[in-house]
């Protein structure tokens, strides 16, 4: 009969390091992509309230892996939803309903996000 031991030494301390490194990256990640949709100008403007005030980052959930970009205004999901709109070109000249989807699944810059958190989290984590 063969008879294997094994001795496995976790690096704690390390692993913690990672861990809120991933937490650290992820919401850096939420950040960069909300000002790379600032920064396209798609964002329909009046006075730049859905834009710059009432678009911010929810980082409530980030330790279980989730952050949001939230729009509170109570008009924003009807333009959002609503891309037949004629939205002023005045202020953003890309403005238009729907204005995530470039960044979403499919879309022309879907791998925006994953191609910054891993440049984030290497950064974090010196891999």
């Amino acid at each position: 009969m063969i008879s294997v031991k094994s001795v496995i030494n976790l690096n704690l301390p390390k692993i913690k390091q990672l861990t809120d490194a991933q937490i650290t990256a992820l919401e850096q990640t939420a950040e960069a992509l909300h000002t790379e949709v600032v920064q396209a100008q798609v964002f329909p403007r009046d006075t730049g309230h859905l834009q710059n005030e009432n678009t911010f980052l929810d980082r409530s959930e980030s330790s279980h892996g989730k952050v949001s970009i939230v729009s509170s205004t109570p008009y924003a999901r009807r333009l959002y939803f609503h891309p037949e709109y004629h939205f002023s070109k005045r202020a953003n000249p890309n403005a238009r309903g729907e204005w995530c989807e470039d960044w979403l699944s499919g879309g022309s810059k879907a791998d925006f996000a994953a191609k910054t958190f891993k440049e984030i989290y290497r950064r974090l984590t010196r891999i």
